[in-house]
């Protein structure tokens, strides 16, 4: 059984009551079948954008090797931003707008060319990718008890909540990508810590794979446009009240805090 309007109304539901539906896998969509979760996932993000949302950009999931391992699927995945789900550096979030938030410090490219090409090379990224910033993503999901496979979080736009970018651009040529180190933090404390390398070997190869993707779908990236390429290091469940930091060796920092629950007080 397909029914994706049922799944885009289940999805739609849980985010505007707040209230996790059940898995969609098994019961709304085939186990296993990604085109049709994608096709919940556009029907979605084009009635954001029918209601005067804006693109500005996408971001990749499933970079890790563990979680790919985990899901058993071995390429991302991708969702689509809008200017709805951007937050200003360093801005409270309320917490009662998300169901089942986490945050994960990665590297934001911001392109000043569009990527037309289906075939990528390194020297067309460089040569499209204006600048770097550090972001954290809050990633959230719509099912409950984050039970997802990959058709569950593909459908839910790869599970997107929201983003921060920081407010400190690099040139590519100035960070190595690779290697760079990535710490976040909670009350000064270390919670993830990871590298460049833990996305997909290189954050790099991460927008690589978007790029050819987003060609071949007749969807292509373009000028402007802002791609969060992955978690560096491992997901961390959010507490309310709480504020976090993300340093990124060469990108500088960027920085979110939460409100409480209203029920909290």
């Amino acid at each position: 059984m397909i029914d994706v309007e049922s799944a885009a109304r289940e999805l739609a539901e849980a985010r505007d009551t707040g209230k996790p539906c059940p898995p969609l896998r098994g019961r709304l969509l085939p186990e296993g079948d990604v085109g049709a979760a994608y096709r919940v996932q556009q029907r979605q993000v084009g009635e954001w954008l029918a209601s005067g949302q804006r693109r500005v950009g996408a971001k990749i999931g499933l970079t890790s090797r563990a979680v790919q391992e985990n899901l058993g699927v071995y390429d991302p995945d991708f969702g689509v931003l809008t200017d709805a789900m951007a937050v200003p550096d360093g801005a409270e979030v309320s917490i009662d707008s998300l169901l089942q938030p986490r945050v994960e410090a990665e590297v934001a490219f911001v392109l000043g060319a569009d990527l037309p090409d289906e075939r990528i090379t390194s020297a067309d990224l460089l040569r499209a990718v204006d600048h770097l910033l550090p972001a954290i993503e809050i990633v959230d999901s719509r099912v409950a008890g984050w039970d997802i496979s990959i058709v569950d979080t593909v459908a839910d736009n790869a599970s997107s909540g929201l983003f921060v970018l920081g407010t400190t651009p690099r040139r590519p040529a100035d960070v190595d990508l690779r290697l760079c180190g990535m710490v976040l933090e909670h009350a000064g404390e270390p919670v993830s810590v990871g590298a460049g390398a833990a996305c997909l070997g290189n954050p790099l190869h991460a927008l690589a794979w978007l790029a050819g993707t987003m060609s071949r779908a007749g969807d292509p990236l373009r000028a402007g446009d802002a791609v969060l390429s992955g978690a560096l290091g491992p997901m961390v469940s959010v507490t309310p009240g709480a504020a976090y930091e993300a340093r990124i060796s060469g990108l500088g920092s960027v920085r979110t805090c939460f409100s409480f629950r209203e029920v909290d007080g």
